[in-house]
This record gives C-alpha cells, sequence and structure tokens, in this order.
C-alpha cells in the first residue's frame, strides 16, 4: 500500500514536471508563432498605412481640384449672375416703360370715366333740381287742395249746421204753437171738466217728456257737431302745423341741395381749371418733346449722313481699326489719374457706366477733332508758304516785266540812264572831328549781266 501510494505519487509529480517542461516548450512555441504573427500584422499594418497615405494624397490632389473646379464654378456663377443682372436690367427697363404705357392708358381710362362721371353727375344734379320743382309743384297743388276740401267742408258743416238750427227752431215753433194751442184747448177742456183736464194733462206730460228726450237729443246731437267742428279745427291746426313742419324741412332740404350744389358747381369749376391747366401743360411739354425729338432725329440724320460720307473718306487702316488704343503710357494714366482724384460716388458711377458705351464714340470724335486740329494748323502754314512763294513770284515777275503797274512802283532793277526810281539816300553827314565815308556806286549784278549777255 505505501509503495502503491509513493508510485502514484511519484507517477503524479513526475507527470506534474512532465506537464511544466511541456508547458515551457509549448510557451516558446507559441511566443515565436506570436512574434511572426506581430511582424505580419506589422507589415500589413505598414502597407495599410501606405494604402492610407497614398489615399490622403488623392483625396489632398482632389480636393485641390475640387478647389479650383469650385473656384472656376464661382466665377461662372459670378459671370452667369452679372449677365442675369444686366437681363434684370433690361427687364426692369421694358417693365419701366410697361408701367409707363399702362400709366399713360389708366389716365386716359380715367379722364374718360371721370368725363362720364362728370356727365352722369350733371344728368343727376338736372333731374333731382327737376324732381324738387315737381315735389314743390305737387305739394302746393296738394296744399291747395287741402285748403279747397277744408274750405267746402267747413262750408258744408256751416251749412248743415244752420239748417239743422233752422229745422230744430221750426219744429220747436210748432211744437210750442201746437203745446200752446193744446194748452188753450186743456184751458177749455179744464173748464169743462177736470178728468178730461187730468187726461189732457198727462198726455201734455208724456208729448212734454217726448218733447223734453228730443231736445235733450239734439242738443247732444248739436254738442257732438260742435266737438266734431272742434276736432276738425284741431285737425286742422295740426294739419297746418304738420304742413309748414314739413314745409321747413323740404326749405332746409332745399338749402341743403343749394349748399351742396354750390360746393359741386365749386369743385367743378377747380377740377375743371386744373384739368385745362394740366392738358395745356401737357400740350406744352408735348409740343416742347416733339420738337426735341425732331430736332433729335433731325441731328441724328445728319449725323447717319455725315457718317456715310465720312464712311467714304475713310482709310484701310481706319476701316480695319476704327478705335485706336490709348496713346499713353500706364506711368502717365496712372499720373493722371493722381492729378484728378475723385471720390466715386454711387451717382457718379452710375452716370459713368451710363456713358460707358460713349467711349469709343468719343475716341474717335477726338481722333477726328484731332485730325482737323491738325489739317487747319498745316492749311496755315501752307497758306503763308504760298503767300510767300506768290510774293516772291511777283517779285520775279516784276523784276523781269515791264508794265505800267511796274513803272508806277518802286523797282530796283528798273535803271534808265543809269538812274533807278528808287528815292536817292541824302550823303551822310560828316562826322564833326573825323574824315568823311566815302561813298561807293553799286550796280545790279543782273544788269551787268545783262549787258555782257
Amino acid at each position: 500500500m505505501d509503495k502503491l501510494a509513493k508510485e502514484e505519487h511519484n507517477s503524479a509529480l513526475n507527470l506534474h514536471k512532465i506537464n511544466t517542461q511541456w508547458r515551457t516548450v509549448l510557451r516558446e512555441v507559441k511566443t515565436r508563432e506570436l512574434h511572426k504573427d506581430i511582424e505580419i500584422l506589422s507589415q500589413t499594418f505598414e502597407r495599410v498605412v501606405d494604402c492610407k497615405d497614398s489615399v490622403i494624397k488623392s483625396l489632398a490632389k482632389d480636393l485641390t481640384e475640387a478647389e479650383e473646379q469650385y473656384a472656376h464654378a464661382l466665377r461662372s456663377h459670378l459671370h452667369n449672375v452679372d449677365q442675369l443682372l444686366t437681363l434684370q436690367r433690361r427687364r426692369l427697363g421694358l417693365l419701366e416703360e410697361n408701367y409707363n404705357m399702362e400709366l399713360e392708358v389708366l389716365t386716359k381710362e380715367f379722364e374718360t370715366e371721370r368725363k362720364s362721371i362728370i356727365d352722369h353727375h350733371e344728368k343727376e344734379i338736372h333731374y333731382l333740381q327737376d324732381v324738387f320743382m315737381a315735389m314743390e309743384q305737387n305739394y302746393l297743388d296738394s296744399e291747395y287742395e287741402s285748403k279747397l276740401e277744408f274750405q267746402s267742408m267747413w262750408d258744408d258743416l256751416k251749412n248743415k249746421n244752420l239748417e239743422e238750427k233752422h229745422f230744430l227752431r221750426l219744429q220747436l215753433e210748432n211744437i210750442v204753437e201746437d203745446l200752446w194751442k193744446r194748452f188753450q184747448d186743456a184751458l177749455k177742456n179744464y173748464t169743462d171738466a177736470t178728468e178730461d183736464r187730468k187726461i189732457a194733462f198727462e198726455t201734455l206730460k208724456v208729448k212734454d217728456e217726448k218733447s223734453s228726450k228730443e231736445i235733450e237729443v239734439q242738443m247732444k246731437k248739436i254738442q257732438r257737431l260742435q266737438e266734431a267742428i272742434s276736432a276738425l279745427k284741431g285737425k286742422i291746426t295740426a294739419h297746418s302745423r304738420e304742413g309748414e313742419w314739413q314745409n321747413q324741412c323740404i326749405r332746409n332740404d332745399k338749402e341743403l341741395v343749394h349748399v351742396q350744389l354750390r360746393k359741386l358747381k365749386v369743385r367743378r369749376t377747380q377740377a375743371r381749371t386744373t384739368s385745362q391747366e394740366n392738358l395745356v401743360k401737357l400740350t406744352l411739354e408735348s409740343n416742347a418733346t416733339l420738337k426735341a425729338l425732331k430736332k433729335a432725329v433731325e441731328k441724328g440724320e445728319k449725323i447717319l449722313k455725315l457718317a456715310e460720307i465720312c464712311r467714304k473718306f475713310e482709310t484701310e487702316e481706319e476701316k480695319v481699326l476704327p478705335f485706336y488704343s490709348s496713346v499713353l503710357t500706364p506711368e502717365e494714366e496712372e499720373e493722371a489719374d493722381s492729378q484728378n482724384p475723385e471720390d466715386l460716388t454711387e451717382d457718379l458711377a452710375k452716370i459713368m457706366m451710363d456713358y460707358a458705351g460713349m467711349e469709343n464714340f468719343w475716341k474717335r470724335y477726338n481722333k477726328v477733332k484731332l485730325e482737323v486740329l491738325s489739317l487747319q494748323h498745316r492749311r496755315l502754314q501752307l497758306l503763308d508758304i504760298s503767300s510767300k512763294l506768290r510774293e516772291m513770284l511777283k517779285q520775279y515777275l516784276d523784276g523781269i516785266s515791264v508794265s505800267d503797274e511796274v513803272l508806277s512802283h518802286l523797282n530796283p532793277l528798273f535803271i534808265v540812264n543809269y538812274r533807278s526810281n528808287l528815292p536817292q539816300l541824302p550823303p551822310p553827314a560828316a562826322q564833326p572831328g573825323g574824315d568823311a565815308r566815302p561813298v561807293y556806286n553799286v550796280i545790279e549784278a543782273a544788269h551787268i549781266a545783262s549787258r555782257i549777255l
């Protein structure tokens, strides 16, 4: 048992040693493999870094090319923007012209509409005046008819009341006469018999009550008629007041209408005067503009004719190169700019841009002006030379010809009997205290040559 345990212990110890040695061997092998892997990874890393560097360089090159393309695109974009701005300016000019044309059309429509409104207003004013006159006439007619109706009703009521009063008076008188007769009969009958008197008294009493009732009824009728008359009087006064109030309102309306009519007339006169002034001003300005345009057209036609005439006299060089470049050097141009410094404001820049198209014209004009001045100067020189040559030719011809004109003038070559027609100079006076100078006779060489030949 002890041996077996020892062997087992030894076997385990040996196995552990073998495992440790084997582990060291495996570790060495693993480290070699790891070193190889690290070398391989470092090579791959360097290769990847090189690839990345090449990619970065290509990207940098692409970036520079992209920047160049961006600059080119920016320049083309700015050029397109400038062209768009010029197109926009032209469009604005056309829109302005269209606006001016539409403004003229609108002004014409406004004038026509204004004239139509004024005519319609005048027609309405005439219509309101006619309506006012018709209302006034209707009111006068209605007032006259109401007065006539009131007067007729008043007369009818008065006549009816008088007739009823007369009728009642007659009736009462008849009743009173009958009563009186009956009373007399009753008195007679009373004297005859009391019973008959009582009967007659009762009958008379009944009749008296009836008559009193009838009188009360008639009095009530009369009172009703008087109340109706008073009510009619009140209605007449109310109608008269209402008519006066209506008349006052109509008068006030009439005054307001007259005031408004005066204001409208004043406005119409003012508008007419202003329109006439504007029309006169417009006609004057249009005439002035037409004259100016005619002058400009005539001037342009004259310039075109002169240009056609001048085109015939142009040289081949001028036909090929009509506009010469500046004769100043860059240093001279800088010096000229420095001598005339001007702050370019926006208005001045606009004016310069407006007249930039006339630069070539002014070049040709200045060139022609300089040529004209040079030709004038040359003409003066030639005239001077011509006058001198003429004078010399005249002197020569006068010297070789004999005529009355030559004889009448002084001529040193003309000698007759050894005498010339020139005035003889007095001999010089002798100087005091000195010897007199000798006098020499001078003969022209031409005369001697003619005698010899």
